[in-house]
């Protein structure tokens, strides 16, 4: 395991995080740690399909080739 790295939460979200904790009968760390790899996942997806896009896009720009809407 990696070292521990702090996270101040609004008082509001303490009291959610335990409420949801103790509902699904795990720690809010396991909690924390579950939002914060979907969130990456998510986020790491839509960066990528960014990339694509843009290479699609320059591709376009310099070749004047498209896929048509029927194809």
């Amino acid at each position: 395991m990696s070292p521990t790295k702090g996270v101040k939460l609004y008082d509001t979200t303490q009291q959610r995080l335990a409420a949801l904790a103790r509902i699904r009968d795990r720690s809010s760390h396991w909690l924390m740690c579950r939002a914060i790899e979907s969130f990456l996942d998510r986020e790491e997806h839509y960066e990528r399909e960014k990339r694509e896009d843009m290479e699609r896009w320059e591709r376009y720009q310099l070749t004047g080739v498209a896929i048509s809407h029927e194809a």
